[in-house]
């Protein structure tokens, strides 16, 4: 399973816009410090939580994740949410042999939960490939934004993606097998993993 996530990491890149720059990395306080004259800058902060003093952060000391997934839910019209807790331990080991199943022609949106720990993330994106049998059958690339390390007062961000329907049919009907990736704009991975989707005729 590490061979095929490795493999599918080199398929999972994000095109960049040519001539996009990323801009030099900046600690919390150097942010703050930036001159406020600039209107788009200032608004830019402000997005972020950024107005005013950096303390509160809850960031863990002996966790050195800057982006931390803490789960994943698949929201599906009229059934009830599947949740995956992606913090707990060992939780990505037991994601791969457990699959999540699907009635085939449900209607879905993911929804990420995760933390941003120590510095400022920029750029973060959410990268897909779904694979049956060997063969690549769909590829995504989904903006989550740039985010200041969480507080007290907002323990953690939520990121809901686009609405996706599941295939159905009898040839759609089996398992697929999904890379998941999260990227910052200078190119970090701060979570890869694998897991599998059960295409059913019914829930169970």
């Amino acid at each position: 399973m590490e061979r095929i996530a490795a493999a599918d990491d080199e398929e999972l890149v994000h095109e960049t816009v040519e001539g996009y720059k990323v801009g030099e990395k900046k600690t919390v306080e150097q942010y703050v410090k930036l001159d406020d004259d600039d209107p788009s800058l200032r608004k830019w902060k402000e997005s972020l939580g950024l107005g005013g003093a950096s303390s509160g952060s809850i960031g863990d000391p002996a966790d050195d994740r800057k982006v931390a997934i803490l789960r994943m839910e698949l929201e599906i019209k009229g059934h009830e949410t599947i949740v995956v807790d992606l913090d707990k331990p060992n939780a990505i080991e037991q994601l791969k042999s457990r699959p999540i199943v699907l009635k085939e022609g449900s209607h879905y949106k993911v929804r990420i939960r995760f933390r941003i720990q120590h510095e400022i993330i920029t750029g973060l994106r959410y990268l897909q490939l779904v694979k049956r049998k060997g063969l690549r059958v769909d590829k995504s690339d989904e903006v989550c934004g740039s985010y200041s390390p969480n507080t007290h007062e907002k323990p953690y961000y939520e990121k809901t993606f686009m609405e996706e329907e599941a295939p159905s049919g009898l040839i759609a009907r089996g398992s697929y097998n999904i890379t998941s990736k999260f990227v910052d704009d200078d190119n970090t991975t701060h979570l890869l993993f694998t897991w599998t989707l059960d295409i059913k005729k019914e829930w169970h």
